[in-house]
Parts: C-alpha cells; sequence; structure tokens
C-alpha cells in the first residue's frame, strides 16, 4: 500500500525507529539529520530521516561519525540499493532497515485509526474506538512487566494486536505528569494477579530470591 509522505515529530521518530527520544533531539540539534520549518518547529522528520537515524545509532558502535556520513552519501547516490558496503568488512543491509522502519510506521497508521479521544468517556484519555480501556494504561501495563496473556485475561474486548497498538501509540504521544492507571478510571480488571516488578523476583520491591 502507498502512503503519503507523512512528517514526524521526535517523539513518534523515536516510536517508529526504535530510537530513544532524547537520541533523536541529539541527532537534530547536531545536524546528522536534517532540520525543517514545518508543523513542528523545524524539529520535524520525514522517512527519509528516519532511516538515516536508524542507521546512525546502528552502525554508531562499529563506523566512526565519519564513516557513517559516507553510508549516508552512498545511499544517497542509489536511493534504491537494497544493501551498501560501508568499509570493506561492513555491508549494511539498507533493505531490512527500511522494512522495519515501514512495518512501524504502518502500525503507527494503524493506531491512530483505531484510537481517539472522547469526551465524557475516561476522562478524555485515549481509548480504542468502541472500548472504554485507556490505551496508556494498557501500554503502561506493559511497561510494568505484564505479558499480553495476562492483559489480555483480564481484558478479554482487547486483543493482541490492540496492545502492540496500544505501545507504539503512547510512545508516539507521550503524556505529560504521572500516568493515569485503570484504576483510576474506575475499570477494574476481569481479574487479577500479581505480577513482579521488573528486577526483582516477588511482588514486593526490593524482593529477594
Amino acid at each position: 500500500m502507498v502512503h503519503a509522505l507523512r512528517e514526524y515529530t521526535p517523539a513518534e521518530a523515536a516510536a517508529v525507529s526504535g530510537i530513544a527520544v532524547k537520541s533523536v533531539h541529539n541527532a537534530i540539534d547536531k545536524r546528522i539529520i536534517s532540520r525543517r520549518d514545518a508543523r513542528v518547529g523545524g524539529r520535524s522528520l520525514t522517512d527519509d530521516d528516519l532511516l538515516r537515524l536508524k542507521l546512525w545509532y546502528g552502525v554508531g558502535s562499529i563506523l566512526t561519525a565519519e564513516r557513517r556520513k559516507r553510508l549516508f552519501e552512498a545511499i544517497a547516490d542509489d536511493p534504491a540499493a537494497e544493501t551498501v558496503r560501508a568499509d570493506d568488512y561492513l555491508i549494511v543491509d539498507v533493505a531490512r532497515a527500511r522494512e522495519q522502519l515501514a512495518a512501524r510506521a504502518d502500525a503507527l497508521r494503524e493506531a491512530e485509526a483505531v484510537i481517539r479521544s472522547v469526551k465524557g468517556v475516561s476522562g478524555g484519555e485515549p481509548v480504542f474506538r468502541g472500548t472504554r480501556i485507556p490505551v496508556r494504561a494498557i501500554a503502561g501495563m506493559r511497561a510494568q512487566g505484564a505479558s499480553a496473556e495476562e492483559i489480555l485475561e483480564g481484558y478479554p474486548s482487547l486483543t493482541a494486536r490492540m496492545i502492540d497498538l496500544a505501545e507504539i501509540w503512547t510512545a508516539a504521544h507521550p503524556a505529560r505528569g504521572r500516568p493515569k492507571t485503570l484504576a483510576d478510571h474506575g475499570l477494574p480488571m476481569k481479574s487479577t494477579k500479581t505480577i513482579p516488578l521488573k528486577g526483582t523476583s516477588s511482588g514486593r520491591p526490593g524482593g529477594t530470591s
């Protein structure tokens, strides 16, 4: 499917590329990727910028900054190239990087099509169309270590795909302040389980084995 060209905010670029948003801003400030005076204060990014961003940090531990810049020049000279030789020993799979970015960009578009903020529903928090379940709360549960199966057991109206979309949408549209929980919205789970926090062996912070 061919999509219209779009520009990404730094947060959207981070969600699609898998690069930390701080690193995205750093890349803009250091002119690693181009700056524009478009809709987001001169910090908008294109699909080509996302490719440069992904490759810049993807091969950063292998290639010097100068060699990475030469890599970008080689890609610009042959935009349709599937692979590009970065040096005598490294060939970069540019086609694979494009495929990964395209899949993530498609997921973000899909999420934006099914997630809405509705006045009077969950306090105006973004929810999946046809539900009252806050998207950010679901993404927060995943970030705290809940598996997709555990979330689906508690919220059978969701699907595994919806959970994936909640994660990328929330990354692309970070909220300010403390994220609200499902309980804050008066939405009890259908079933409950104790889920250990990451880095612990029990449900209590600082638990020991």
